[in-house]
């Protein structure tokens, strides 16, 4: 099971190199910059599972980073979670509005952060502990790739298998087809993005159930998502 991708904007650097081996050591893919410019660049070349993002960093700001992750469709469903020394009411409902998903005044505990990211993971992407996923009739679990409806196992091909996966870990959430093969392919991919509609029927082939709708919805001009 791959580890969960974090990418770490924090230009403290006794601070980030501390929660880079906290992180390291909880088994974590840790990436790191100091630079507002190069984490909207790092985060484009590799989408991460999870951004804990400084407000006061060199280049963009961190607040501006975040308005700008959210506004970009590969990054817009990625938590966020802001770390600041501003303790005012009104920099948290700010940072917050912007779009993130958690905020963190300093100084902090990095156990607590780490209890917080942990419990974001678990929320957004419950596979990455290990967890099995439950959306509608719909089980999958992927310590043992098993997937089953209504109690039945299902047979899924193993890229029918990821594209389910990942839908299911964000359910009600569309996804175009370019966010798609970046999730399911990576990023870089040359697939066509018509490949990704073949396997979007293959899926829909192998769950199908007699009396029972499809989970799987067409967003006409927007993409696909998985419905409860």
């Amino acid at each position: 099971m791959p580890a969960a991708k974090l990418l770490l904007v924090e230009d403290d650097q006794a601070l980030s190199e501390l929660l880079e081996y906290r992180f390291h050591n909880e088994g974590y893919n840790v990436r790191v910059t100091a630079d507002g410019d190069e984490a909207l660049e790092m985060a484009a070349e590799e989408v991460p599972d999870l951004v804990i993002l400084d407000w006061m960093i060199e280049g963009t700001s961190g607040i501006e980073v975040c308005r700008r992750l959210r506004r970009d469709k590969s990054t817009a469903h990625v938590p966020i979670i802001m770390l600041t020394a501003r303790e005012a009411e009104d920099d948290r409902i700010r940072g917050l509005e912007t779009g993130a998903d958690d905020y963190l005044t300093k100084p902090f505990s990095p156990r607590e952060l780490l209890a917080r990211v942990s419990a974001v993971m678990r929320r957004i992407r419950p596979a990455l502990a290990g967890e099995s996923i439950t959306v509608g009739d719909l089980t999958l679990d992927p310590v043992a790739h098993r997937v089953e409806r209504r109690g039945r196992a299902l047979q899924l091909g193993p890229t029918e298998y990821r594209l389910l996966k990942f839908l299911m870990e964000n359910p009600g959430r569309v996804f175009s087809r370019n966010q798609l093969l970046d999730g399911v392919w990576g990023t870089g991919s040359d697939i066509e993005l018509r490949t990704v509609d073949v396997h979007i029927r293959r899926l829909r082939k192998a769950i199908e159930m007699e009396n029972a709708k499809d989970p799987v919805r067409t967003v006409r001009g927007a993409g696909y998502s998985i419905e409860s």
